[in-house]
């Protein structure tokens, strides 16, 4: 398994993914590794009564129903990988994922994202008092970036003076010059400079952890949960999404409050970064400092 593990992740490599991507493919191929070894099974003999025991296994453990499907997206990949270097004949991840981990809908709105109000994001945000959590869930909020373009963000990325952020290139995106606010940049100052007295590494991350290293995905999912959780925006015990608060609701938050303030529907993709596919998109070319303007004027304030 070690073996098939790291030539799957010198091919993620190849195929030009993000590390921490590459990274979490890494750890949950590694835990999946543990459980066939209690097992004594071959990975590249894996059955649907293994698979079906693997998702029993997460849930023992704890693991939320979102967290299982996100094992078995990365598994799926995997053996989408040896099925493609023909050490297997077929993909057997496939129909046990479409049969146990598909998701249906509720005749209610019971599936709908968490949106909180504009009153509720300053609520959350000014009753996390760690500087580097406040930090972190302003950023999502102000700019609307995802998980991971947060994790790799290094100091150098941010302008405090033009109040810009240049985002690492990734696949999803198209545009990678997002902006932030005097409220987000005054936040953003603080963080920096306690960041300074616990960057003993030099690490060139704009966010650290307690041990000086980039804060991962991890780390930003636990923060933002419990903080929502502290002020009531998140119930762990519910089943129900609308229910939950964690980081993409940020970005959710992000998008649909743009949309009421009145923003241009292009001016909110181009934000969001979406990947540029019908040929109106890659010849409307829009004017970053139009698009800063916009910006200014819709993003909601937030007393933090």
């Amino acid at each position: 398994m070690d073996q098939l593990r790291e030539a799957f992740l010198e091919d993620c490599h190849l195929r030009g993914m993000a590390e921490v991507t590459v990274l979490h493919y890494g750890y949950c191929l590694k835990n999946f590794g543990a459980y066939l070894a209690s097992k004594e099974a071959d990975p590249l003999h894996v059955n649907r009564d293994i698979l079906r025991g693997f998702i029993e296994y997460l849930r023992k453990q704890g693991k939320t129903q979102k967290t299982v499907e996100n094992y078995f997206a990365v598994l799926s990949t995997f053996y989408e990988y040896l099925a493609f270097e023909e050490h297997v004949s077929a993909n057997p991840v496939l129909p046990v994922r479409k049969r146990y981990l598909k998701r249906y809908k509720d005749n209610d709105d019971g599936q709908a994202r968490k949106l909180i109000s504009v009153v509720d994001m300053g609520r959350l945000i000014n009753s996390t008092l760690d500087i580097r959590d406040k930090a972190v869930i302003t950023l999502l909020a102000k700019t609307g970036i995802r998980r991971h373009e947060l994790v790799e963000l290094d100091v150098s990325d941010v302008d405090l003076i033009e109040n810009r952020i240049r985002l690492k290139p990734t696949a999803k995106r198209t545009n990678r010059t997002v902006f932030f606010d005097d409220e987000c940049s005054f936040i953003l100052r603080r963080w920096l400079k306690v960041r300074e007295g616990m960057n003993g590494k030099g690490n060139p991350a704009l966010f650290l952890n307690s041990e000086g290293e980039r804060l991962n995905r991890s780390g930003i999912y636990n923060l933002v949960v419990q903080a929502a959780e502290r002020v009531g925006l998140h119930d762990a015990s519910s089943e129900r999404l609308e229910d939950h608060f964690g980081p993409h609701c940020c970005r959710h938050w992000f998008c649909t409050h743009l949309f009421r303030a009145g923003m241009r529907r292009e001016f909110i993709k181009e934000l969001r970064g979406d990947a540029r596919k019908e040929a109106f998109d890659l010849y409307n070319h829009i004017d970053l400092k139009e698009l800063r303007e916009a910006y200014l004027a819709c993003i909601p304030q937030l007393g933090v």
